[in-house]
């Protein structure tokens, strides 16, 4: 595989962004085996965005020839208080998450960040002069990466979060650091702070954030918040009705999908088409539209910007692209379903 082969499959989507593309480019020239992470909190069941869109994208990164790397941070969910920081309930998931991940993309290193930690006085010498360059007000800035705001009664331990998730970075000694596009500031923390400490600087790579399947709430935002917008929106295991688990039955899914926002004629912000998009058509080169005579009959699609096309132009009614949908989806999320299904934690 040559170097624009790799590239291509790096760059392609869900990735929305590299930081940058040159540094890539010389990165593929000059290592054959380049360090990739993605960094997890141990927090709730897997769903849609957290195993599948994220393990589409760690398969083409395997298939770049990169040395992957799932990161379990079960002290980052400690710290943040998930799963009220119960520490053997934590321990349980990872070890959930782990066989996900492995089932989902053979061929990935999984890492937990209390094996990072354990024995290593460099890690926390690091950690305090990665400190000394981050102000308060900085930390502040960058809490959105755990979700959190200073509205909250936040404790001491939460303001740690940012400087630990930015030194797991450097105690893996990596070439490219991978997240969603909320994990944006850590990255960026990471490119202005590390050259100072003359510390190997990664590029960055930000894949797309799937919706949740509920109407996205604005809450006031402006124009300028879409980016915001796409956060709060962001499938979440905390709102049930909004995700589908990797775990759900096929009625269930059938039942979400069914009742998922997907306006008539619109493409923007539409959960359904995003899963179309972002996931079915990873799987799929002919997506069916089954429906009867009377409406137009069965209709095939190859592309997804063809069938985007006719949806905006009230070509296909929303039942009906649901309908095809739930079908698709629940045989993608069959296999990891039925491997995981007698695995299963307790996540109350």
């Amino acid at each position: 595989m040559d170097i624009e082969e790799r590239l291509s499959l790096v760059v392609k989507e869900p990735t929305e962004e590299i930081v940058t593309i040159e540094e890539l480019r010389h990165l593929l020239q000059t290592v054959s085996s380049p360090k990739h992470y993605i960094g997890l909190e141990i927090s709730g069941k897997l769903h849609l965005g957290s195993l599948i869109v994220t393990g589409l994208k760690i398969n083409d990164l395997i298939k770049a020839k990169f040395n992957t790397t799932v990161f379990l941070a079960d002290w980052h969910t400690f710290l943040n208080n998930k799963l009220n920081s119960n520490w053997e309930k934590i321990q349980k998931i990872s070890n959930y998450y782990k066989q996900a991940f492995k089932f989902f993309c053979p061929g990935v290193n999984i890492v937990l960040g209390s094996d990072l930690y354990q024995n290593n006085d460099e890690y926390w010498k690091n950690f305090v002069n990665y400190c000394k360059h981050m102000s308060i007000q900085r930390t502040i800035r960058t809490l959105t990466i755990m979700g959190r705001t200073t509205r909250e009664n936040l404790d001491l331990s939460q303001f740690l979060y940012p400087a630990m998730q930015s030194m797991d970075i450097h105690a893996l000694d990596l070439d490219l650091v991978h997240s969603g596009t909320d994990q944006r500031k850590i990255h960026m923390l990471v490119r202005e702070i590390f050259p100072k400490l003359k510390w190997k600087v990664p590029i960055s790579l930000h894949h797309h954030l799937l919706p949740g399947l509920l109407e996205p709430m604005r809450l006031g935002m402006t124009e300028d918040s879409a980016e915001d917008l796409k956060i709060s929106s962001k499938m979440s295991k905390s709102k049930p009705m909004g995700s589908i688990f990797i775990t759900d039955s096929t009625e269930i899914i059938h039942q979400k999908i069914n009742k998922a926002f997907c306006p008539i004629g619109i493409s923007e912000n539409n959960p359904v088409l995003e899963i179309v998009k972002y996931i079915l058509f990873k799987y799929v080169d002919d997506f069916q539209i089954e429906r009867p005579e009377k409406y137009g009959g069965t209709v095939s699609y190859d592309k997804f910007i063809t069938l985007e096309h006719d949806y905006k132009n009230r070509r296909i009614h929303p039942q009906d692209l649901k309908k095809s949908t739930a079908l698709y989806l629940d045989k993608v999320i069959q296999p990891v379903r039925k491997y995981l299904e007698s695995n299963e934690p307790s996540f109350e």
